[in-house]
């Protein structure tokens, strides 16, 4: 049994990735952001003390969709860089055997060869609507490589493509695509208008499945280089809408608003390095994952009689 730390815990990736810990028979500490504001030094030692890791998997972030991050850029590139930094500080001085650090696809350049391929990561700048936060993300794999030759620090980075599943965040106006139109088409009775002109490309990948690639990476995997989590699956948002109508029973309008952003115009990541590297393969399709996260979102929004 491992004492393991798990920021984020609460959230969506980190309930179900406690879930697959506990499973497998680790004692798992939940760091929470109203118990522990990770962005303060202070706060951060406080829950080392108190949790005293083995293993670490830093999962708290700051992030939304298009909407949340053109509202927020500063407070998304400091609260996310200062939480990586102070994580992986903290890591060296309780000397954790192993630190997992999640990274984010909107790190890579905005105009990637498509699939992306980890070694393309420093090959430009990101998309220009969430380039704060994914150059906030792509700072802590320096920090890790430089804690780990400096210090021989076991700090892994992991970069999942776009997850969705249940206890995703389907709040109305920072939520990310995939809940965002579940939402939308569940609960819409006319129209339902979408940002862009659906034509770019997106990879997701079910919760559950990346939970499992965090866990086979922790267990198997202690290279420098940043590893990519996905499906190799690319979907257009055009093509994502009419599944999850054809899903939800929507049978009004889909409008595109393109005098709104579409965002980085594709993504798809090349899967090659999390199979050859620790094992890891997808299993869940995106229609099945669909299917799963609506009937959980249907489950949850309704109201006792």
């Amino acid at each position: 049994m491992t004492r393991v730390l798990v920021t984020g815990g609460g959230g969506f990736l980190g309930s179900h990735l406690v879930e697959r810990l506990e499973r497998a028979g680790h004692d798992v500490v939940v760091a929470r952001s109203r118990e522990h504001d990770l962005t303060r030094y202070d706060e951060t030692a406080r829950l080392f003390e108190q949790a005293r890791p083995e293993l670490v998997f830093h999962l708290a972030a700051e992030v939304g969709g298009i909407g949340a991050n053109r509202a927020n850029p500063g407070r998304y590139w400091y609260a996310n860089l200062m939480m990586g930094a102070h994580v992986l500080e903290l890591s060296r001085v309780r000397a954790v055997r192993k630190l997992v650090l999640t990274g984010t696809v909107c790190a890579y350049p905005k105009f990637t060869p498509v699939p992306f391929s980890e070694d393309d990561l420093w090959d430009g700048y990101p998309e220009e609507t969430n380039a704060p936060y994914g150059v906030a993300k792509k700072s802590i794999l320096v920090g890790a490589q430089a804690y780990r030759d400096q210090y021989g620090t076991d700090a892994i980075y992991l970069l999942p493509a776009n997850l969705y599943g249940p206890r995703d965040n389907f709040h109305p106006t920072n939520a990310h695509v995939i809940p965002d139109l579940i939402r939308k088409m569940t609960d819409a009775t006319g129209e339902v208008v979408l940002w862009g002109d659906g034509s770019p490309t997106r990879e997701f990948l079910y919760v559950d499945d990346c939970a499992e690639g965090l866990a086979l990476a922790a267990e198997r995997y202690d290279g420098v280089e940043p590893v990519n989590l996905g499906t190799g699956v690319e979907t257009s948002i055009r093509e994502l809408a009419e599944t999850i109508a054809d899903l939800t029973g929507f049978d009004g309008e889909i409008v595109w608003d393109t005098t709104m952003p579409n965002g980085q115009p594709r993504r798809q990541l090349d899967a090659t390095r999390a199979r050859e590297l620790f094992g890891f393969t997808a299993q869940t399709t995106l229609r099945d994952g669909l299917e799963r996260t609506i009937s959980w979102y249907r489950e949850s929004s309704r109201v006792p009689a």
